[in-house]
């Protein structure tokens, strides 16, 4: 009995010997293992640090095509001065299929969703064929626009911002002249006494004579509209910065209002000359090829009033904003560069912004001007070419004598 346990303690110190030298001899391996799996897990980590940063690194990357139209066009928010990231909030107006709903921008901006009622809303995402709207998310993702759409954009209210500007500046006139009567108004008032007094007397009067008190109203209306706009947009912090004539709709409001003005008030000779021209009768009949040219006259007045005022606002702007991305464009290839370029970038912006402000004033002139032609066009009577023919035969027969 003793020599079995003898024997069974030895078995058991044995296997206890074994264990600790397989334990011994397994440590390094497992220690291996663990350093390798430390390292795997570090490189891993280090590799996703680097890709968010790439990612970054990729978002802050300078897009001047995307900088400029993000400042040119239309948006649910006001920038705040040298802070990309946040908005003034504006009202967001949209009907959906159960009805109205109204709520700030801020709740849609930098990506995010709000739902009211049972309808989640979100600013579309730039991959989207509705970038930059708000838009309905269905529960499967997807996006759909709202039936109507009548936020106040920045758009909207810049415009509603100048007719502001426009009015009050236009009562402040009317009440100088209703305490002083006619005693000449001095400094600011004097300087508004002035574009009124030139855009009457040299366009209005001079092109329609004695009807130029009937359409005075309109056409000084339009002419200090577009002006205002026009300074206003050249403004970077609020309440300017809006490019409202440089959006082409604003443009075809104003030329659509021209042509409603020229049309409903044209005199019947106007008419006539357009159904049933002064042209030999084979240019009319049987087939209508000067009623063509003529109706087609009435509308391309109005677009040459669009593109024009649109296209020379929206140059101007577009030649300001390249100028200035031309120095980050070149601080990012060489700081050097960068330098040198800051110098003539900031001179030449400098230069363009005070041009600006000239062309706003030959913008808002030419197209009160070119307004009231149009409207002068179709004011004329019948008996007008016959006394412009007679006065012309006399010359003729003076210069010949």
């Amino acid at each position: 009995m003793s020599l079995l346990t003898r024997n069974g303690m030895k078995f058991r110190l044995k296997s206890i010997l074994a264990l600790l030298l397989a334990t011994v001899l397994m440590a390094p391996a497992a220690m291996a293992d663990d350093n390798a799996a430390a390292d795997v897990d570090k490189v891993a980590r280090e590799a996703v640090h680097e890709a968010e940063e790439a990612a970054h690194d990729e978002q802050k990357k300078l897009d001047p095509k995307e900088l400029i139209f993000e400042h040119l066009g239309d948006g649910y928010g006001w920038e705040v001065p040298f802070d990309h990231h946040h908005r003034i909030p504006l009202p967001v107006i949209v009907w959906a299929d159960d009805g109205l709903h109204i709520f700030s921008s801020g709740r849609v901006t930098g990506g995010k969703t709000y739902r009211d009622g049972n309808i989640d809303f979100k600013i579309a995402g730039h991959d989207s064929q509705y970038k930059g709207k708000v838009v309905e998310v269905l529960p499967d993702g997807q996006e759909v626009k709202p039936k109507f759409d009548i936020s106040i954009t920045k758009n909207v209210c810049g415009v509603f911002i100048s007719l502001v500007v426009v009015l009050g500046l236009m009562l402040w006139l009317a009440s100088f002249y209703r305490r002083n009567g006619l005693k000449t108004p001095r400094k600011g008032l004097g300087f508004l006494e002035l574009l009124v007094e030139f855009v009457y007397d040299t366009v209005i009067k001079a092109t329609l004579g004695d009807k130029g008190r009937k359409f005075a109203p309109y056409l000084l209306t339009v002419f200090f509209f577009i002006f205002v706009m026009n300074l206003l947009g050249l403004i970077v912090i609020f309440p300017g910065g809006a490019n409202l004539t440089g959006n082409i709709a604003v443009t075809l409001v104003l030329a659509i209002l021209t042509f409603l003005v020229t049309n409903i008030f044209a005199k019947k000779h106007y008419w006539k000359e357009i159904l049933w021209p002064d042209v030999p009768i084979w240019l009319k009949f049987p087939l209508p090829i000067m009623q063509f040219i003529e109706v087609s006259g009435i509308f391309t007045k109005p677009a040459a009033l669009t593109v024009r005022l649109f296209a020379n606002i929206m140059g101007g702007h577009m030649i300001v904003l390249v100028l200035t991305l031309l120095i980050f464009i070149f601080a990012a290839v060489s700081p050097v560069a960068g330098g040198g370029t800051t110098v003539i970038s900031v001179g030449f912006s400098v230069f363009m912004l005070v041009i600006d402000v000239l062309v706003s004033f030959i913008q808002a002139f030419v197209f009160t001007m070119l307004s009231t032609i149009f409207i002068s066009l179709a004011q004329e009577e019948g008996h007008h070419d016959d006394k412009a023919h007679d006065h012309q035969g006399a010359n003729v027969q003076v210069a010949a004598k």
